[in-house]
C-alpha cells in the first residue's frame, strides 16, 4: 500500500482520538467548568452533530481546491479546533472547539475516503478505505485509553495539547506524502449536487445510517450492561472496551479485503452478523466470560461493515463522489444517535438494560431491508432496456 495511505491513517488517529476522548474527561471538565455531568455530555452531542451537518457543507466549499490541498486545510482547521479547546476559558468555548474540530472530521473522512481509493487499483479501493479507517479504529484501542490518562494525570487540557500535536504530525504526513491530485473536472459543485438525484445514492446512504446504528445502540450503554446486568466491577469496563476496540481493527481490515471481492455481499454479511451478534449480547449479558466474547465479535462485525458501506457510496455516486462520501460520514454519525437515543428510550421506558441490545437487532434488520432494496435497485439498473 502508499506511504500517503499511513498519512493519512495518522490524521485519522488524532480525529478518533478527539471524537471519543471526551467520554474520560466529563467528569474533569464538569468540575472545572461547574456544570452538570448531563451538560459536559453535550460534548458529545455537539460534536457528533456537527460530523453529521457540518461535512457536506464544507466539502461544498472547497470543491474549487484540489483534493490534497482540502485535506491540509481541513487538518488546519482540526488543529484550530482542538487548540481553542485546550485554552478553552469557559464550557461555551470549548463546544465552539469542538463543533470546530468536528466539521474537519465529517469532511476529512469524506474526501480523505476519495483520496485513498484513488491511490490504488480499483479492485484494492475497499482495503485503501479500511487502512485510512484503522487510523480511527486504533484511536479505540490506543488513544483514548493513553489521552484519559493523561488528562487524569496531567490535566484534560494536556490530552488536547497531545491531540493538537498528533494533528500536527498528521498534517505534515499529507504535506509529504499524499500527491497531488488535479481537481475533478466537469461541473464542479453542480455535478456533486447532481449525484444525489440517484436513488442509488440515498439508499447507499439509508444503508450506512441503519446497518451502523446497532453499534452504537450496545456501545453507549456498555457500561451499565455489564455492571448492572453482568455483574462486572466499573473498573472492568475499560479494559473490555479496550478489548472490543482490538474487534473494530480486526473488523475494519476484514471488511475491506471482503469489499474489494464483493461489496454488497459483504454489507449482507456484516449487517446479518451484526444483528445477530446484537441478539446474542442481549441473551448472554449475565455470563461474563461469554459476554467479553461476544462483545469483541460484535466489535469485529461493527467496523466490518464500514469499508463496504462507505464503498458504496463512491460507487453509487460514481463520477462525483466526493460530496457523497462526506454525506455518508454524516450518515454514520446519523445512526450512531438514532441507535443511541432508540437505546435509551427503551431504558427510560423500564425495558431493563438487555433492551438496548434488542434494540440494535431491530435497527440491524431495518438495515438489511433497506440493503435488500438497494440490491435489487442495483440489478435492475444494469438489466438493458
Amino acid at each position: 500500500m502508499p506511504l500517503a495511505l499511513f498519512a493519512l491513517a495518522i490524521s485519522a488517529f488524532g480525529i478518533g482520538t478527539t471524537e471519543f476522548i471526551i467520554n474520560g474527561l466529563l467528569p474533569d471538565l464538569a468540575t472545572d467548568f461547574g456544570v452538570t455531568i448531563p451538560a459536559a455530555g453535550l460534548l458529545v452531542s455537539g460534536y457528533a452533530l456537527g460530523v453529521a451537518v457540518g461535512g457536506p457543507p464544507l466539502t461544498m466549499l472547497g470543491g474549487r481546491l484540489s483534493r490534497k490541498t482540502m485535506l491540509l486545510a481541513l487538518m488546519v482547521l482540526f488543529i484550530a479546533g482542538n487548540l481553542l479547546s485546550a485554552l478553552a476559558p469557559s464550557y461555551g468555548v470549548l463546544m465552539i472547539g469542538r463543533v470546530l474540530a468536528a466539521f474537519a472530521h465529517g469532511a476529512y473522512f469524506g474526501v480523505g475516503s476519495v483520496v485513498a481509493a484513488d491511490l490504488v487499483a480499483p479492485q484494492k479501493r475497499a482495503s485503501a478505505i479500511a487502512l485510512m479507517f484503522t487510523g480511527l479504529t486504533l484511536a479505540n484501542v490506543l488513544g483514548v485509553p493513553l489521552g484519559t490518562w493523561i488528562g487524569q494525570a496531567f490535566g484534560w487540557r494536556a490530552t488536547f495539547w497531545v491531540v493538537v500535536a498528533i494533528g500536527v504530525a498528521g498534517l505534515a504526513g499529507v504535506l509529504a506524502l499524499v500527491p497531488r491530485q488535479p481537481r475533478p473536472s466537469g461541473g464542479g459543485l453542480l455535478r456533486e449536487l447532481a449525484a444525489f438525484r440517484s436513488a442509488g445514492v440515498w439508499l447507499a446512504l439509508a444503508m450506512t445510517v441503519f446497518g451502523f446504528a446497532p453499534v452504537f445502540a450496545v456501545i453507549t450503554f456498555i457500561a451499565p450492561i455489564m455492571t448492572g446486568v453482568g455483574g462486572f466491577s466499573p473498573g472492568a469496563v475499560p479494559v473490555v472496551m479496550a478489548v472490543f476496540g482490538v474487534g473494530l481493527v480486526a473488523g475494519n481490515l476484514i471488511g475491506g479485503k471482503l469489499a474489494d471481492r464483493a461489496v454488497m455481499p459483504s454489507i449482507y454479511g456484516s449487517v446479518g452478523l451484526l444483528t445477530l451478534l446484537a441478539v446474542v449480547v442481549a441473551l448472554v449479558s449475565s455470563s461474563q466470560i461469554a459476554f467479553i466474547v461476544t462483545i469483541t465479535l460484535f466489535g469485529v462485525a461493527a467496523f466490518a461493515t464500514v469499508p463496504p458501506l462507505q464503498t458504496r457510496v463512491l460507487d453509487a455516486a460514481a463520477g462525483a463522489p466526493t460530496l457523497a462520501s462526506a454525506a455518508n460520514i454524516g450518515a454514520f454519525n446519523l445512526g450512531n444517535a438514532i441507535g443511541s437515543f432508540a437505546a435509551g428510550l427503551t431504558i427510560d421506558a423500564g425495558l431493563g438494560y438487555t433492551a438496548p441490545a434488542w434494540t440494535a437487532a431491530l435497527l440491524g434488520l431495518v438495515g438489511l431491508g433497506v440493503a435488500g432494496v438497494a440490491g435489487v435497485q442495483a440489478r435492475r439498473r444494469l438489466v438493458p432496456a
